[in-house]
């Protein structure tokens, strides 16, 4: 067996995956009130009891502060759960929070509607409105 055949390559990809942090850059816009929607139709993670693939759609409302998140840093942060084992309101609340962590927005939702498994269809919706 060759060294390539033992240990496949990662692919650029599955590294920019791997790394999934959230990048933001400043709001060109502080001060004026606006929402930033966000849908992540093809979220993927495991099931941490069978192992299963779970696969929803993740829904991100959120109004800037200061920093907005920029939208291909969410993408790769999104894939990065593809191989995690975590339930579906931890990945909401994970999710929720690591964006407030990010960019602090005055306010933010995160809807995880996951699609239906064995006859069980489950929504998952976490909220954070910033401190005054």
């Amino acid at each position: 067996m060759t060294q390539a055949q033992e240990r496949p390559e990662v692919k650029y990809g599955e590294r920019l995956i791997e790394e999934g942090k959230l990048i933001t850059f400043p709001n060109p816009r502080p001060g004026r009130r606006y929402t930033v929607s966000i849908t992540l139709p093809e979220f993927t993670c495991k099931c941490p009891f069978s192992g299963y693939p779970d696969f929803g759609t993740i829904y991100v409302n959120y109004v800037p502060d200061q920093r907005v998140v920029e939208l291909k840093a969410i993408k790769l942060y999104i894939n990065s759960y593809r191989d995690r084992y975590i339930s579906h309101e931890e990945a909401a609340n994970q999710i929720l929070d690591d964006i407030v962590t990010a960019c602090d927005p005055l306010e933010i939702s995160v809807k995880a509607d996951y699609t239906p498994r064995g006859n069980v269809h489950t929504v998952v919706e976490v909220s954070h409105t910033k401190p005054v």
